[in-house]
């Protein structure tokens, strides 16, 4: 599976063109598609610069109904009319972004793109295209047995706060946006599954739990961003939302990938925290998955060495490494009086011949568990450390201001 951004904020090495905005091209062993189409008709050009022909695109997944994930979708329409759109049907609602001064500013699409013939409205309670699945107990929607869409994502966790501005205009005026217009994409093909989102509105860790409702197990990949990102003044609550978030995410086997909304800033800490566990996408840069245990991140950054060999990691060293440490971290993130947990084990042990042949030796148990304890020691010392300097450099920003 190959999957290439053409639409984000930052650049990247191949050169492509950045705006505020998140476009993914997906190859698939059936498919070609775009999840998300940045705002303007950027995809195009960054599409052509990277060989990329769009003409062969049959599915195009929206996220949510906001301008920088859906705003390339008419410049897309008119050099590709045949490919299917996905569109949530609360999608085209009425959504705006206040400032601080509490004027509205319009994000939401243009009101053209439910007029294209291709686009299919998903709801739970539209009728499905011919060959296509909506399961109402569920909510999921099936394309086929690689797609799936999903939506009724809940709060249980913390939503980002940087949602507070981002309103829905009713007959009664202005209110908060609760979201209903968010959806998901899962990619499953060979043993993996790939878990989209454009934004993570309702909060990463809220869709991680509906995914694992309606599929029952942890998704392999994971890519969105987590729209933390703010201009300045991270308070002492989003600090914490950052460090709970990356905690919490350790918990997983899986691998995250993010982005555009995340921010520079919540990255580089929830990076300290999650080590091989997190990757940033720039513009350009491409991911390759494999139905094996490999997980490379391939662009020409990594080709050039600049990214010293940290994309190359096992995906099974990367999950197991965080699972065992995850735990005990989090635990001394709470309570740093506390003694540090033992070590949780990893949830796919090494069941090779030579692996068992080792675990049969007492001796040799045992001085793994103590270099596992020690590492842990050391772990927690770095971890707390990392979320002092960040603290600091929140608070000196601040008072420099």
């Amino acid at each position: 599976m190959r999957i290439i951004n053409l639409v984000e904020n930052t650049e990247g090495a191949s050169g492509c063109g950045v705006e505020h905005g998140l476009c993914f091209y997906i190859e698939t062993e059936k498919h070609k598609l775009l999840m998300d189409t940045g705002q303007t008709g950027l995809l195009l050009e960054n599409a052509e610069k990277l060989g990329i022909d769009l003409t062969e695109v049959d599915a195009v997944v929206l996220s949510h109904g906001h301008y920088d994930h859906g705003g390339g979708i008419l410049p897309f329409a008119k050099i590709n009319p045949t490919a299917k759109i996905y569109v949530p049907e609360a999608a085209f609602g009425e959504y705006y972004s206040m400032n601080k001064a509490g004027e509205p500013h319009y994000i939401g699409l243009a009101k053209e793109i439910q007029e294209l013939p291709q686009v299919i409205k998903v709801s739970a309670e539209a009728k499905p295209e011919a060959g296509e699945e909506a399961d109402a107990s569920t909510g999921i929607y099936r394309i086929d047995d690689e797609l799936s869409l999903f939506s009724g994502i809940g709060s249980e966790h913390v939503i980002p706060s940087t949602n507070q501005r981002l309103k829905k205009k009713t007959e009664d005026g202005f209110v908060q946006d609760d979201f209903a217009h968010e959806q998901c994409l899962v990619i499953s093909e060979g043993v993996k599954k790939v878990l989209l989102s454009g934004c993570a509105h309702h909060g990463i860790l809220n869709i991680m739990d509906r995914y694992c409702e309606l599929f029952g197990e942890e998704p392999d990949y994971v890519i969105s961003g987590f729209h933390m990102m703010k201009k300045h003044n991270y308070s002492d609550e989003d600090i914490n939302m950052i460090i709970d978030t990356a905690l919490a995410l350790r918990q997983y086997k899986t691998v995250f990938y993010t982005g555009h909304c995340t921010g520079v800033e919540p990255y580089n800490a929830m990076k300290k925290l999650m080590g091989n566990q997190l990757y940033y996408v720039h513009s350009g840069d491409e991911i390759r998955i494999r139905t094996g245990i490999e997980r490379i991140m391939w662009n020409p950054r990594e080709k050039a060495g600049v990214l010293n060999g940290e994309m190359r990691a096992a995906e099974a060293a990367n999950a197991g490494a965080a699972r065992n440490t995850g735990a005990a971290n989090a635990g001394a993130a709470r309570n740093p009086g506390a003694a540090a947990a033992e070590p949780a084990q990893d949830k796919e042990p090494n069941t090779s011949p030579a692996n068992a042949k080792s675990i049969k030796s007492t001796e040799t148990a045992k001085a793994a568990q103590k270099k596992r304890r020690d590492y842990m020691k050391w772990h927690r010392f770095f971890a707390w450390g990392t979320v002092a300097c960040f603290v600091m450099t929140m608070v000196t920003g601040y008072k420099r201001k």
